[in-house]
């Protein structure tokens, strides 16, 4: 992820090393490698013209503090920009004041919906908020299946009245469930299409219509680029959706999605997918992306990684023995363990700073 955009904006910092000041004249061929940089992103032209002229703007008009090199000050102007771009802050989800909070999830099919919708449900038995899946895939075949088989993997109940049933039906029974059992969260898996049809939007509005969702999450591919701005903008115009979760950006994206998505729809992107396992989902935050994509690594993230995996008082444990020279072998296949349940080794790499653009595969 962003590993080309990483690459490209060094190359920009670069024209800027050896410099005393920021000016018209060096800026130019810095601007010129970012918006190529921007471009081969396949983030969204408007958005990039905006982001240069913007960065063009502020570096110029910035004066340059004593003891930072104008390379050093331009790469903080990128990174504030890449930060307004994306939306400034994290935009947490929805709590309705008398649960259950209703959230339907929306996407065209192949997108990752329905393991989004598992993934977002295990997300808050983490927090302790209790949820119910509800099933109205009707039309795809094993979609009701999956769900409840990802729901059984997650310890999380599923409501499906079958296939025959009438979606609307299923999700208005469902909510009349959660009430039922003073579930907290309701979070409706809905019927994707290959492309962007009248009968998947009525369907999708009448869902909406009779459950009154208080979060509607788009489900978008990070892998189709600056047409997910686009998606995500026509379906807010005609759904109106609350938000976005961007799926597969751990694969080849070059990452222009996550920087138009914001800027082309005017909806925050809210979580991001970062692997096929059910645990790989993280909230969005705009400031953590910026710092990654400008080789900075995120330290926040690996933390809380970190906080995830290890208990403390086995850790306490753990460091006890290493002080009194009984740390064994086992200890050391534990710490291993430990490691890799917080994802690949290159996956931490790049959280450290400094060293994300520089391991390569």
């Amino acid at each position: 992820m962003f590993e080309a955009l990483a690459d490209r904006l060094e190359g920009a910092w670069k024209k800027l090393r050896g410099q005393d000041k920021i000016s018209e004249a060096n800026i130019q061929e810095a601007l010129r490698e970012v918006r190529r940089a921007l471009l081969e992103a396949d983030a969204n032209l408007q958005v990039v013209k905006d982001f240069v002229a913007d960065v063009q703007t502020r570096a110029l008009g910035a004066e340059v503090i004593a003891g930072v090199n104008p390379g050093q000050q331009f790469i903080k102007i990128v990174y504030d920009e890449l930060v307004a771009v994306m939306g400034d802050t994290n935009v947490p989800l929805a709590q309705a004041d008398t649960p259950p909070t209703i959230v339907l999830m929306a996407g065209l099919q192949g997108t990752g919906k329905t393991t989004a919708t598992a993934k977002l449900a295990l997300h808050l038995r983490k927090l302790d908020r209790s949820t119910l899946l509800v099933a109205t895939d009707v039309y795809r075949p094993a979609a009701i299946d999956q769900l409840v088989t990802l729901g059984k993997q997650i310890g999380v109940p599923v409501f499906e009245l079958g296939k025959d049933a009438n979606p609307v039906e299923i999700a208005r029974q469902g909510v009349e469930k959660a009430k039922a059992d003073g579930i907290d969260t309701v979070i409706i898996d809905t019927a994707g299409r290959l492309q962007i049809d009248e009968s998947m939007m009525a369907e999708l509005a009448q869902i909406k219509e009779a459950v009154q969702p208080h979060e509607v999450l788009l489900v978008v591919d990070a892998m189709t680029g600056q047409e997910a701005a686009n998606l995500t903008r026509t379906f807010h115009e005609q759904i109106g959706i609350t938000g976005a979760i961007l799926t597969k950006m751990d694969g080849d994206t070059r990452g222009g999605a996550a920087l138009s998505v914001r800027r082309i729809s005017g909806q925050p992107i809210k979580f991001i997918g970062v692997g096929e396992k059910v645990e790989a989902l993280q909230p969005f935050y705009p400031d953590r992306m910026a710092s990654r994509i400008l080789g900075m690594g995120d330290v926040l993230t690996l933390v809380e990684k970190a906080q995830e995996e290890v208990d403390i008082a086995e850790a306490e444990k753990l460091q006890e023995k290493i002080l009194t020279a009984k740390f064994d072998f086992t200890d050391f296949v534990k710490q291993l363990r430990l490691m890799k349940n917080m994802g690949s080794l290159a996956g931490i790499m790049k959280l450290i700073p400094g060293m994300g653009n520089k391991i390569s595969d």
